[in-house]
């Protein structure tokens, strides 16, 4: 059974470790000991958080010697975003609205107090 690029992303972002791992990762490239150390979390747990953010695509591995340093990888973000943007302008469009009803009612008290 294949899993949406979608869902793989929401996953990999449901944890607060993995959410903080990109945001490090969005200011460069790291190792996992690098990763590992806000965390106080062992390094096959790092490992295994890594593991899923790349299942994602949210960050890829290359080989520099015995190092493989982690980098992100911004278009399942891009993605998420896209979809995301359905869902603001429906916010957007409610809340203008709500701006325009607001505007009335004040419009409408202001009518209405004794001069």
């Amino acid at each position: 059974m294949s899993v949406d690029p979608l869902s793989l992303t929401f996953a990999a972002l449901a944890d607060p470790t993995r959410r903080a791992m990109l945001a490090r990762l969005a200011h460069g490239p790291a190792s996992v000991t690098e990763l590992g150390e806000p965390f106080g979390l062992s390094q096959p747990t790092i490992s295994n958080h890594l593991k899923v953010l790349q299942r994602a695509g949210l960050i890829t591995r290359s080989r520099d010697g015995q190092l493989r340093p982690a980098m992100i990888n911004a278009a399942p973000l891009a993605e998420l975003d896209h979809w995301l943007g359905d869902y603001r302008r429906f916010w957007e469009l409610n809340l203008e609205r709500l701006d325009h009803y607001v505007t009335a009612l004040q419009a409408q008290e202001s009518d209405n107090e004794p001069d």
